[in-house]
């Protein structure tokens, strides 16, 4: 894939030949949040023709992720957030030493391609923003979302939660920009790497800092993973500081 090799990865990915080949290559089910599904899908290609593995992703709400993994759901590597990881490790479905932090990704305002930006450089202006839109879009906390959470919480704390919810366009999981590119909403609140996927939306950027709420994401093995070393190459992958021009094209920052 072009992409991978643009940002260096066919060179990475390479070196982590040794744990499969064609002949006896690994089949990986990845489960990841949808923030991190991005960059999963930019690294597939060249990890697949590197290692003779295949990788198949299905994503989700970190909360509907918490939910399958607890409901016995098979699966060899798990993308979700620290506090998640390491609660499902205690109940004993993912392997606790395997734990690594892959990426970090905050909150973003993004409006429909062409339509003005509006101002978000302050805590007020942003609350101006939020106010003149005729509706405001981001993902349903009830789905266990992330940023879904974070933000509606976030609009108690600023005080305009009974303006705002009544005119909310609530995603229950994947790209709550969808309803701006359809033209349901003229605002969307998501992190920023799930902003930028979506065709019709362009990122405006992220939330003022004193308000802004910064998610990491880590790995982690499965429990009951059959394919240990090829989970264990592809986490490898994932975190290694080559990978930070792809995180950063992708809205994303490498964990410290």
């Amino acid at each position: 894939m072009v992409m991978a090799k643009k940002f260096g990865f066919a060179l990475l990915i390479a070196g982590f030949a040794a744990f499969g080949s064609a002949a006896n290559g690994a089949e990986l089910k990845v489960l990841t949040a949808g923030a991190f599904m991005q960059v999963i899908e930019a690294l597939i290609p060249d990890f697949e023709k590197a290692t003779g593995h295949t990788v198949k992703v299905e994503k989700d709400t970190a909360g509907g992720l918490k939910k399958r993994i607890a409901a016995g759901e098979a699966f060899d590597v798990a993308v979700i957030t620290p506090v998640v990881i390491e609660a499902l490790a205690k109940d004993g479905k993912l392997i606790a030493q395997s734990h690594v932090k892959v990426a970090t990704v905050g909150v973003g305002v993004g409006v429909r391609e062409g339509a003005p930006k509006p101002d978000i450089s302050t805590v007020d202006a942003f609350k101006r923003a939020l106010l003149s839109a005729k509706a405001v879009a981001y993902i349903d906390p009830a789905s266990g979302g992330t940023s879904g959470i974070y933000v509606d919480k976030l609009l108690e704390r600023l005080g305009i939660a009974g303006e705002i919810r009544p005119k909310a366009k609530l995603k229950k999981g994947g790209h709550a920009a969808d309803f701006v590119a359809s033209g349901e909403a003229d605002i969307v609140l998501q992190q920023a790497s799930e902003i930028l996927p979506v065709k019709g939306v362009v990122l405006v950027g992220p939330l003022p800092a004193e308000i802004q709420n910064t998610t990491t994401y880590s790995a982690a093995i499965a429990t009951q993973s059959k394919n240990h070393d090829a989970a264990q190459a592809l986490i490898k992958a994932f975190a290694n500081p080559q990978g930070a021009a792809l995180l950063k094209a992708k809205g994303m920052q490498p964990a410290s």
